[in-house]
C-alpha cells in the first residue's frame, strides 16, 4: 500500500481496488455490505489514515450541515453562567442531541452572523442581542430563525408576557402610596457599568426582556400613583453576585431607605435580601423585596423569595422544538406568580 497524506474518497477507493460507492456505503450506509467486507475495508481505511467522506463537503453539497446556532443575547462566557440561561439551553440541547442536531454558542456581542451563517442550518435567538446588527441580520437571513421573548416578524417565536408578569408582581408587593420603592435593573443601558438610571440616560425603552419589564413595573407604579425618584433605578451590567452585591450595598443605604425593592431577576432579589438579612432589616416587615425568573435557590432560601417563576428549560424545549418542525407560529408560554415571604 502506498503511502498518502490526504486521502479522498477517489483516491482511498482506488487504493484499495474497490468502487467509491463501497467505501462510502462502508461509512455510512452499513446494511449495503456484508459485515466482513464493510469491516476489512474498514480497518484497511484506518491502517492508511482514512476516517471517512469529508463531512464538510457533504452538507456543502446537500445544504443540511445538522448545526444550529444559538444566538445568546450576550457573550458566551458571561450566558453559561446564568441559571436561568443554563437551564433554556438544556433544554434546547435535550431536544436538538435526540434528533442528531448539533448546538453552536454564538454571542449576542459578535459584529455579524457572516462567520457562521454559511455552516448552520438555522438560528434559536435566545432574548435580543445587544448588537443591533445581529437583531436586524436576523430578519432578513435565508436560513430558518426562531425567536425567544422578542419578535422580528419571522413568525416563529417561543415568549413568555414579560411586560404583563412585570405588571402583577409588582402590583402584588406595592401596598400603598406611601411605598418608597427602588427598582434594580437588569441591562437597561447599552453601557457595561453598575449605576443608577438618572433621566440624562435619555434610554428609550425598546424590546430587550429588561425593557419589557420595566414597562410592567411602570404600568403598576402609575396605577398605584407611586412615582419612583429618579435616583431609584439602578442599571446592573450583568446578573451576578458580584454586581447584585454592590447594588445591594447601595440601595439599602439610599436615604431614604426604600421599604420595596423591584428586582429584574432572582439572583439581584437573593443577594438584596442576604444583604437586608445582614444589617438586621426585617425582610416582608420593614422591607419587601421581588424578583423575576424563579430559579430554583429562589425557592429554598429562608424567607421564601416571591417572584415570577417560568420555566426556562421548557421555554428551550419548545424553541427547539419549533425549529425542527419549521412551523410558523407564535407559542406563548405560562408563567406564575410565586409568593413566598419576602413580598
Amino acid at each position: 500500500m502506498s503511502k498518502q497524506t490526504r486521502w479522498t474518497l477517489k483516491s482511498i477507493a482506488k487504493e484499495l481496488g474497490v468502487s467509491n460507492a463501497t467505501v462510502s456505503n462502508a461509512f455510512n450506509r452499513p446494511d449495503q455490505l456484508s459485515a466482513k467486507r464493510r469491516d476489512d475495508i474498514l480497518a484497511a481505511c484506518k491502517t492508511l489514515g482514512y476516517y471517512g467522506p469529508n463531512k464538510a463537503a457533504q452538507s456543502l453539497r446537500s445544504g443540511t450541515f445538522n448545526i444550529v446556532a444559538l444566538v445568546l443575547p450576550d457573550s458566551v462566557e458571561y450566558m453559561v453562567s446564568d441559571p436561568v440561561a443554563s437551564s433554556f439551553m438544556r433544554g434546547v440541547t435535550s431536544v436538538l442531541e435526540k434528533n442528531g442536531i448539533n448546538v453552536l454558542l454564538f454571542s449576542g456581542n459578535s459584529d455579524n452572523l457572516n462567520s457562521v451563517v454559511d455552516f448552520v442550518d438555522g438560528f434559536i435567538s435566545y432574548g435580543r442581542p445587544r448588537n443591533n446588527a445581529l437583531v436586524e441580520q436576523l430578519k432578513t437571513v435565508s436560513k430558518h430563525v426562531v425567536t425567544i421573548d422578542f419578535d422580528i416578524a419571522r413568525n416563529a417565536s417561543v415568549n413568555i408576557n414579560n411586560e404583563q408578569a412585570s405588571y402583577e408582581i409588582a402590583k402584588h408587593v406595592l401596598k400603598n402610596q406611601s411605598d418608597k420603592v427602588a427598582i434594580l435593573g437588569l441591562r437597561l443601558l447599552d453601557e457595561n457599568v453598575l449605576c443608577r438610571v438618572y433621566e440624562h440616560h435619555e434610554f428609550e425603552t425598546g424590546q430587550s426582556i429588561s425593557h419589557q419589564r420595566l414597562r410592567g413595573y411602570q404600568r403598576a407604579l402609575s396605577e398605584a400613583n407611586i412615582t419612583v425618584a429618579d435616583d431609584r433605578i439602578w442599571n446592573i451590567p450583568e446578573s451576578s453576585e458580584r454586581f447584585a452585591n454592590i447594588a445591594a450595598k447601595e440601595v439599602l443605604s439610599a436615604s431614604p431607605r426604600p421599604n420595596v425593592i423591584i428586582c429584574m431577576s432572582d439572583l439581584i432579589a437573593l443577594a438584596t435580601m442576604r444583604e437586608a438579612i445582614k444589617q438586621g432589616i426585617k425582610i416582608g416587615e420593614e422591607l419587601r423585596i421581588v424578583g423575576f425568573d424563579g430559579i430554583d435557590e429562589a425557592a429554598r432560601f429562608v424567607p421564601r423569595l416571591t417572584t415570577i417563576h417560568q420555566n426556562s428549560q421548557e421555554k428551550g424545549v419548545m424553541a427547539a422544538e419549533l425549529f425542527i418542525s419549521k412551523e410558523e407560529k407564535i407559542c406563548d408560554v405560562s408563567y406564575e406568580l410565586d409568593i413566598g415571604a419576602s413580598g
